[in-house]
């Protein structure tokens, strides 16, 4: 899903949101100033913006949505999947749909700027409700995290959103870190790696909450 910049099939908005995902991957959120992203994206006016988000944030939020809705239809694939083969409580195959789609996120450059974007919007949530990020909640992305709280029904809100966050992030480290470099730096594939990451993020999110054993130390 690369999107070049300049494509004459992208409207001014779009652009936007493209050249403001970029921008904050490499500088940060706060990094990038509205002037640079309406340069970045092509705009003359350079208050573009301000008119088509208001702000900063509201740039940001766009960002996350743009995105979260071209993972839709790659997650209703593999929900519908999923509930044919009988495995939608199985906490595995929940985080694969909630996750895997990332990976063909790419920006006109090939890179994973996406990636690095959600890295800072995630350390950015203070939210302790379970699968709130500020964002809109496209159907399929909804009934994901849904399947996900019903299979840790046993952790408390806050606990369960804050392993969401984390396990994300080690997520999007692996693909930022790995995906697109040269195996032999690492000597390990990247698909070697993903399945490691999977298994840790499994682990991660559904083990019990212990906190007595330091309590009572």
């Amino acid at each position: 899903m690369g999107e070049a910049m300049a494509s004459e099939s992208l409207d001014a908005k779009t652009r936007l949101i493209l050249a403001g995902e970029q921008l904050f991957a490499k500088g940060g959120i706060n990094g990038a100033s509205m002037r640079e992203i309406a340069a970045r994206a092509g705009q003359g006016n350079h208050a573009a913006v301000q008119y088509h988000f208001k702000s900063r944030d509201g740039l940001v939020r766009a960002i996350f949505d743009y995105r979260m809705e071209q993972m839709e239809a790659a997650r209703g694939a593999m929900l519908e999947r999923a509930a044919a083969q009988g495995r939608l409580d199985d906490a595995r195959t929940i985080l694969e749909i909630v996750l895997l789609p990332q990976l063909d996120l790419h920006d006109a450059d090939g890179n994973h700027s996406y990636a690095s974007f959600l890295s800072q919007y995630l350390l950015q949530s203070r939210s302790p409700k379970f699968g709130d990020f500020s964002g809109s909640e496209p159907p399929h992305l909804k009934q994901s995290l849904e399947l996900l709280r019903q299979r840790v029904s046993y952790l408390p809100s806050q606990v369960a959103q804050r392993r969401l966050i984390s396990v994300s992030l080690m997520f999007l480290n692996i693909l930022v870190r790995h995906h697109g470099t040269e195996e032999t730096r690492f000597e390990e594939t990247f698909e070697d790696a993903l399945e490691d990451t999977m298994e840790q993020i499994v682990t991660v999110m559904c083990m019990p909450l212990r906190l007595s054993a330091r309590a009572d130390a």
